[in-house]
């Protein structure tokens, strides 16, 4: 994600290194360093998810009567497994009125808690789910789509609905993290149990729709609607599905080859958007092969972004990154595919960490600055002066923290201090281990840490844990 307050002109000086001294990392309980692990409950979203379930699968399908408003008609089904005994099956959810519930096809009695119990907004599957044993849990709901409010922002999380005006056709798209997701289908809203989906989205013709992934079949229907089914088979958190629908142009990019990978790009653009906004978008093959000799092979096959016309921040949804108009910027559209790596493909293990996706990717604006050959000591400074306010360690202790100055500018300059300290080659060694072994894996910064001693040394590993850990600004 990228902030409004993000894409202002960034106008370096420098601080002298701090001899302050060093404090070990904090540990999240959840296992040992490289397991795969569930940090949960998360500090900063203690009801998100349940600990010891693990949803490889969702098979969603949505019907949308008329874009522009918040009905939805959704059948989702998840395929689960247990890491634990679990007495019950509790998926978050607060979204459309539900109308059934089967386990392995058949019947299963329910209880959906609406935020007035304990445990709020679950849809309690009553089931038990032994250790090691897989369910098919499938949900059918109608009605409304709710929404979550946003942590730090006056705006609502999950089906965005677009209303239709005299000169502008009713749209919907998905806008969740960090916990948008459930109040659209249920799920395991949390990004440390990724998973695979398949989407599929029934539509009036006349509508174009989108969703992540690859597109897999696209049929008409006798009643007057469509179909189209997209499939993503790179595990990825909840809040990255991307649906957009709407009055569309579609723009075909030419594919492009990454560590021998063949990459399709596709954008879409609602009618009304001029020819200046749609224009950063031609750079995106560009943008992909360069950041791809930095962070290593794209994650996925199909990349693209979906352009919005509601005043939000722009988001790294999986394969297709929903673009508000404002957001329309080359600086933005890198960042956002920085985060196809960093948050989508290797996700994090709790929110406490969101500097693991953003510090990362406002870092690859200075890789793609110095790409063009331009100066990078403005866009250095302009993260330095956002953090002389004030700073804090890299772990967010609230919810306000998780996507403020210090995630992104901090994040990023100890990415800097990492890389000029080891040199190219092997700051490029460590980022192309880091993406490849963390990949699907629910990451802390005690992962990074080990990867960094393993891969750079000690003495890089140690400098990085000062970026992390100490409270003033190295």
């Amino acid at each position: 994600m990228l902030p409004t307050l993000t894409l202002a002109a960034l106008t370096l000086t420098t601080s002298p290194p701090s001899h302050a001294q060093t404090h070990p990392a904090a540990v999240t309980a959840g296992g040992a360093v490289g397991a795969r692990a569930y940090v949960l409950p998360d500090p900063l979203y203690p009801t998100l998810g349940q600990p010891g379930l693990d949803v490889q699968h969702y098979d969603v399908r949505l019907t949308v009567p008329a874009p522009g408003t918040p009905d939805l008609r959704s059948d989702t089904t998840l395929s689960v497994r247990a890491d634990r005994d679990l007495n019950d099956v509790r998926l978050d959810y607060s979204g459309p009125r539900v109308l059934n519930v089967t386990w392995n096809g058949q019947p299963v009695p329910y209880r959906h808690t609406t935020g007035q119990d304990i445990t709020p907004d679950k849809l309690i599957v009553q089931r038990a789910l032994p250790a090691g044993r897989d369910a098919r849990i499938r949900v059918t709901a109608a009605g409304p789509a709710g929404g979550v409010p946003d942590p730090t922002l006056n705006i609502t999380l999950g089906w965005q609905s677009v209303p239709a005006t005299p000169t502008q056709p009713g749209a919907n798209f998905t806008f969740s993290e960090p916990d948008g997701t459930h109040s659209l289908i249920p799920c395991n809203d949390h990004p440390s149990d990724p998973a695979t989906f398949t989407t599929t989205l029934t539509f009036p013709r006349g509508v174009t729709a989108v969703a992540s992934g690859s597109r897999l079949t696209d049929r008409a229907h006798l009643n007057g609607t469509h179909s189209v089914t997209f499939t993503l088979t790179t595990p990825v958190p909840t809040y990255a599905l991307g649906i957009g629908v709407g009055t569309l142009d579609t723009a075909a990019r030419p594919a492009v080859e990454t560590a021998g990978q063949r990459v399709t790009l596709t954008d879409y653009f609602p009618t009304s958007v001029p020819d200046t906004i749609r224009a950063p978008y031609a750079r995106t093959g560009d943008i992909l092969t360069t950041l791809s000799g930095w962070f290593g092979p794209y994650p996925f096959g199909t990349y693209g972004s979906v352009v919005v016309t509601p005043d939000l921040p722009a988001l790294e949804t999986a394969t297709l990154s929903t673009m508000p108009v404002r957001s329309s910027r080359e600086r933005v559209i890198v960042h956002e595919i920085a985060h196809q790596w960093f948050g989508n493909a290797v996700p994090l293990a709790s929110w406490t960490d969101t500097w693991l996706n953003e510090g990362f990717a406002t870092y690859a604006e200075l890789l793609w600055t110095q790409a063009q050959g331009q100066d990078t000591a403005p866009l250095l400074r302009g993260w330095r002066d956002r953090l002389r306010p004030g700073t804090r360690p890299l772990t967010a202790t609230t919810r306000t923290q998780m996507f403020d100055a210090t995630a992104y500018a901090r994040g990023a300059l100890a990415l800097h201090a990492l890389r000029t300290q080891v040199g190219d080659d092997a700051f490029r060694t460590f980022l192309h281990t880091y993406t490849r072994t963390r990949a699907g894996q629910p990451t802390r910064p005690q992962d990074l840490l080990h990867l960094t001693r393993t891969v750079l040394g000690p003495q890089a590993a140690d400098l990085l844990n000062t970026w992390i850990t100490q409270p003033d600004l190295p």
